[in-house]
């Protein structure tokens, strides 16, 4: 399994809704809080070149970007070859 780093915060629809769809795909990912923790926002801001907005996930490094990202990586059959590295 690749390593999965998702950028989130509390009572974020977005985020939920992109947690679900690596559930769904039996993808385990760490989840970080960047509204609880201002070192992980910190290194949000530097890992994405000054993105704000949330979620932000990464595939063994790679910038995926947030939760639309995600989902049309899925809707173009390339998100399954991305999680079975």
């Amino acid at each position: 399994m690749p390593q999965i780093i998702v950028y989130s915060g509390p009572n974020c629809p977005y985020c939920v809704r992109a947690k679900a769809l690596l559930d769904k795909k039996g993808a385990s990912y760490e989840d970080f809080n960047v509204k609880a923790d201002a070192a992980k926002f910190d290194e949000m801001l530097a890992r994405t070149k000054g993105r704000k907005t949330i979620p932000q996930i990464f595939i063994d490094g790679q910038h995926i970007g947030g939760c639309d990202d995600l989902y049309a990586l899925d809707a173009a059959g390339k998100l399954d070859a991305m999680l079975k590295r």
